[in-house]
């Protein structure tokens, strides 16, 4: 076979043709087999200059590059490529512009692509190691193709937003997510949960689009709150039922749980079975579906009332989001507290107490009926981003491959 034809069935290397090729087994050069081919310019080709893109028939100088291409035959494919400088009149000496090679790249552009497409579905060493490449180099093709394909966020129509929290680090270091519940997209990340690393997303967003948003679906965070009412004070907050359900699990049903146990202390038997009731008690009601369980918590619950008073109005509490207006909602909260306040139960009545003041977000949730399962949903799939890389020391490149497994629905 010629070199024309060799240069004809591999094609991609426009401007130049194939000079010499050598070819090395596995062990005499390397343990994977390579392949080393010569590319020449082609005679008569005019350069173009890669600043202007005009073409020039002067050549300033010219080097020789090492480039990897896609492997042939079960090899690594090496390119020794004669690159050219052109004597541009208006620019100077410029590279010669390649279709298929980057200004600076050492790598040839299929090469990229094809390591950019198997970075969605493995991690980066895996990657290295399969095509021959040192994993900073396929992250940093991988985040190249992120910042390209993704492009700044567009954050123009946004209303509605979901925020949260996940944890990014072992040590209490966390990052915020913020998405948006209709298209399910991931608008912004940024690390840390305070007001100062929240702000960064509003200077995005921008006078316009601060002003277009109206609601903002959160848990009981402090700061986010109150960066939400600082940068949009006409913004509705809505709290979430998942939050507020959970912390009344660990602040009442708990710590009463405990109360109850260390009561019956003198006895064993009752004290195990109140003990290890936790999960029977904070599980929902349609989660019990062994005939067993529901028969241990009718029996646990008619022995205890302080356990039958917290449990009872735990799951009243959960029907406050089910209301579609806020009148109704405020009047079923009112009774719901006097209840609470008039329960004799100290970690209930505190409870009560400390939910009051944030009325306001959760009555919100009958004009927004909205909820931070999505971003429960993202956060997941974070964790698993995150060990198949044995996590991440690039926050933006972390970043990034968040928002590309979360692009939204069209």
């Amino acid at each position: 076979m010629s070199r024309e034809q060799i240069t004809a069935l591999l094609g991609g290397w426009e401007g130049h043709r194939v000079g010499s090729i050598q070819r090395w087994e596995a062990g005499q050069k390397g343990p994977t087999a390579q392949v080393w081919i010569e590319l020449l310019p082609e005679p008569g080709r005019p350069l173009i200059c890669t600043a202007c893109g005009r073409s020039s028939a002067q050549v300033h100088d010219r080097h020789l590059r090492r480039v990897r291409d896609l492997p042939l035959l079960e090899a690594q494919t090496h390119l020794l490529v004669h690159r050219r400088r052109v004597l541009c009149p208006r620019c100077g000496p410029k590279l010669e512009q390649l279709p298929w090679l980057d200004r600076y790249g050492r790598v040839t552009k299929r090469l990229a692509e094809n390591v950019a497409r198997l970075c969605a579905l493995l991690p980066i060493c895996h990657v290295g190691a399969f095509y021959g490449l040192h994993w900073t180099t396929v992250k940093e093709i991988d985040k190249r193709h992120l910042q390209e394909s993704l492009g700044p966020v567009n954050l123009s129509g946004v209303e509605v937003i979901v925020m949260d929290e996940f944890a990014i680090q072992k040590g209490h270091r966390y990052a915020t997510v913020i998405a948006e519940p209709y298209t399910k997209r991931v608008l912004w990340v940024g690390r840390g949960r305070g007001r100062e690393d929240l702000r960064p997303f509003f200077d995005l967003l921008g006078v316009a689009g601060r002003q277009n948003l109206r609601a903002a679906v959160m848990d009981m965070n402090g700061a986010y709150e109150q960066e939400v009412r600082y940068q949009c004070p006409w913004t509705q907050i809505v709290y979430d039922l998942f939050h507020v359900v959970a912390k009344y699990g660990r602040e009442v049903i708990d710590r009463v749980r405990v109360d109850q146990a260390n009561r019956v202390q003198s006895d064993k038997k009752a004290r195990h079975v109140i003990k290890s009731a936790r999960w029977l008690l904070l599980r929902n009601k349609g989660n019990l579906l062994r005939q067993q369980d529901r028969i241990q918590l009718r029996e646990l619950l008619a022995a205890n009332r302080p356990l039958m008073t917290v449990y009872v109005l735990k799951e009243d509490l959960k029907s406050l989001w089910s209301y579609h207006y806020p009148k109704a909602a405020l009047r079923f909260w009112k009774h719901w507290y006097s209840r609470a306040v008039r329960s004799r139960i100290d970690p209930l009545k505190t409870f009560a107490r400390k939910l009051k003041p944030y009325l306001h977000g959760i009555l919100a949730h009958c004009r927004w009926p909205l909820h931070t399962s999505l971003l429960e949903g993202i956060n997941n799939k974070i964790k698993v981003i995150k060990r198949m890389a044995y996590g991440f020391r690039d926050d933006h490149y972390f970043f990034l491959k968040i928002r590309a497994a979360f692009p939204g629905i069209p």
